[in-house]
């Protein structure tokens, strides 16, 4: 630390290394939980972030001071077009890895009784989705992976086979009340000093040569500078998974609109499904996102959330 004093606790979390640029819009999915349920279903569905709005509920947490009371919410608008699933992929867990063993993209090709399932450990659908059926510019389809649970192997496979060229709503898998992880890429901040970048303190007005910068980057012996150090580089565009958001609102923009007088800066009006979930997601207005189930944690009360009221100017700034 220098000529420090005083201890003081490091600067920058080293949880988020290395801090660099996402290789793609889209977000990588590296877990997938396991409901236990008798039927397969979707684990996630691919949407759009529109804007934030604020949502008025009663709070139904029990055993907590607010219980019944009203409940004020900054929430985020994701508008969520029906999915076209594209494909199926199977993979086998060999040497502490999963490897693609059977990729299906047209159901006439074969057939289930001809797919790998004995030696396959996991099944998953490919999902396309269509920005500009958002009113997006991108006309070329975003495909993602998404995975199955529910049921044996067996009965996940075809429950994929069967939705080959098939649409998919959010509704069959997701509802109001849930809890759901969002994954998406961050917003752009570009090439950052240290003291943005980390949060390291300015030294004094009269220090030589520079005072946005660490005083110190490494000890004499071992002359090297170690990864810990803070140091200038890319800030923002990082992949990053909002955990535990509970869908406060699903529905259709025809018969209950959501979108502000206005519309939603940087993003115009929702058109079609959506879904309201309480706090930030990942990204800008626009940016591509992942909705999953919650992989860590478990909630009894699952039902759907009592609205007293949903802002209509939330989405001017």
């Amino acid at each position: 630390m220098g000529h420090r004093k005083h201890s003081a606790p490091r600067r920058g979390s080293l949880a988020y290394r290395p801090r660099g640029r996402a290789k793609s819009f889209v977000p990588r999915v590296r877990t997938w939980p396991k409901v236990a349920a008798e039927k397969p279903t979707l684990l996630g569905f691919p949407g759009y972030k529109a804007g934030t709005t604020h949502v008025i509920t009663v709070d139904d947490r029990a055993k907590t001071p607010n219980f019944g009371k009203p409940l004020f919410n900054l929430s985020s608008v994701l508008t969520l077009p029906d999915a076209e699933v594209v494909g199926l992929r199977m993979y086998k867990h060999e040497n502490g890895q999963d490897m693609a063993i059977a990729d299906v993209k047209d159901a006439a090709q074969t057939t289930v009784e001809k797919l790998p399932v004995a030696r396959a450990s996991r099944v998953a659908a490919l999902v396309s989705s269509v920005p500009s059926d958002v009113g997006l510019s991108q006309k070329k389809p975003i495909l993602t992976e998404v995975g199955v649970s529910g049921g044996d192997l067996k009965t996940q496979t075809e429950f994929v086979y069967g939705l080959i060229g098939k649409k998919v709503k959010f509704t069959d898998s997701f509802k109001a009340g849930m809890y759901v992880d969002v994954l998406g890429i961050t917003k752009g901040k570009g090439f950052e000093g240290p003291v943005t970048r980390f949060g390291v303190k300015r030294k004094q007005h009269k220090s030589r040569k520079s005072v946005r910068a660490v005083g110190v980057i490494g000890p004499w012996h071992p002359a090297a500078v170690m990864y810990t150090i803070a140091r200038a580089g890319q800030m923002g565009f990082h992949q990053r998974t909002e955990t535990g958001k509970r869908i406060l609102l699903v529905g259709n923009a025809t018969a209950n609109p959501v979108t502000p007088q206005g519309g939603f800066e940087h993003f115009g009006n929702v058109n079609g499904d959506y879904a309201v979930v309480r706090g930030s997601v990942p990204g800008p207005a626009r940016r591509f996102v992942v909705v999953r189930m919650r992989v860590r944690g478990t909630t009894k009360n699952q039902n759907p959330p009592q609205i007293v009221e949903v802002s209509a100017m939330a989405g001017k700034r």
